[in-house]
């Protein structure tokens, strides 16, 4: 399902910079990308079964015409249900979600924010996948397929832990104020789909606050700066996330909480922060960590130490002690200290012979270098 990746760097950042005049950002901080990947698929669910976005049209139309210079197709998933109109003039007749097989078509599926009502929590609630449709997404997912989520795709299937999951941190849509003017800050510059972004970057839109704040689970990308708008009910404070991505089960997640005024489908700006997203998760750019976050590392550093011998837990302790070390310095703001401590961690990584450890830890070292001096 993934494509190979090779170190030629995308033009699509260059291309984003000249329309909007956005300053570059650090040499070697742009997404690494196949030469000359092969056509893939993208599916786009906006199947409504709550209150309908008015986006969703025109994030559709945008994600097509996104694909045809970029090198993907689209099908999607947005029947008329109710009183949702849908958009049968794309839509696919039945669900695609019939096997895990049969959605290996698609390198990612985007939720492009397709509210089904599910707020109360009731189990029995219609939602946006039933149980069939909701196994063969996670096996897909868990075969490696990406997913990208849209605004209110943090507002659906609120009864579904594991989708709370895959969204972020099991931080679901709360409430969200009156439409307004904010800054959202970037917090990791060197990931495919913030390389074109301007560190403060100032927007109209409509702000979600959510039920946990999602850190402690995903990669943070963006943040909001609640001193510069009124937050309203359920504020979150300093840190308030409202872009992310993980590596779950398998799979790469990015989520944007942004995007509900139309506008932003006709924002070059916007719309390179989107591709990058869609990309990244497809598997055809990485760059700056590719969302590996320390309780990741830390995770499998530990499965190899239970699973060997006194060799392989003397060493299993020592790169934990050392992501420990490192994960405080980046804390406190020393990415470079945080790097350096972390090249030694990938070091004694090599010991333990796990090709997928001392990757993981390599992506650390590029996030926090990328980091330096930002």
């Amino acid at each position: 399902m993934r494509k190979p990746i090779s170190l030629l760097a995308t033009g699509l950042c260059a291309g984003a910079l000249l329309l909007t005049g956005t300053t570059l950002a650090p040499a070697g901080a742009e997404p690494k990308a196949a030469p000359a990947a092969e056509p893939y698929k993208v599916l786009v669910v906006g199947k409504t079964l709550g209150f309908r976005h008015s986006h969703i049209d025109e994030t559709t139309n945008a994600v097509i015409e996104l694909g045809k210079d970029n090198g993907f197709t689209v099908d999607v998933w947005d029947p008329p249900i109710g009183r949702s109109p849908g958009q049968p003039d794309l839509t696919m007749a039945t669900t695609p979600f019939t096997s895990t097989q049969a959605l290996s078509q698609y390198a990612t599926i985007m939720f492009a924010s397709p509210v089904d009502g599910t707020n109360n929590q009731n189990p029995a609630s219609p939602r946006t996948l039933d149980d069939a449709e909701l196994a063969a997404f996670q096996g897909y997912i868990r075969q490696g397929g990406g997913f990208v989520g849209l605004h209110a795709a943090t507002d659906e299937m609120h009864a579904v832990p594991w989708f709370s999951r895959l969204t972020g941190g099991s931080a679901r849509f709360l409430a969200h104020p009156a439409q307004q003017q904010a800054t959202m800050v970037v917090e990791s510059p060197t990931h495919p789909s913030t390389t074109m972004l301007p560190k403060r970057w100032s927007r109209f839109d409509e702000w979600y606050n959510f039920t946990a704040n999602p850190r402690e689970d995903v990669h943070v990308l963006i943040t909001l700066d609640e001193s510069t708008y009124s937050p309203g009910r359920g504020a979150m404070g300093a840190d308030h996330p409202i872009a992310w991505c993980h590596n779950f089960e398998g799979g790469r997640s990015w989520y944007e909480g942004a995007g509900h005024v139309e506008a932003s489908y006709t924002d070059p700006l916007f719309l390179a922060h989107l591709l990058g997203g869609i990309e990244w998760t497809a598997g055809v750019v990485e760059g700056g960590g590719n969302c590996v976050t320390f309780p990741e590392v830390v995770a499998i550093t530990a499965d190899l130490a239970d699973d060997g011998g006194n060799r392989n837990a003397k060493l299993g302790r020592d790169v934990a002690e050392y992501l420990a070390a490192a994960e405080a310095a980046a804390e406190e703001g020393d990415h470079a200290q945080a790097a350096h401590i972390l090249k030694k961690a990938k070091g004694k990584a090599h010991g333990l012979q796990d090709a997928t450890l001392v990757a993981k830890i390599g992506d650390l070292v590029e996030w926090q270098s990328g980091l330096v001096g930002y």
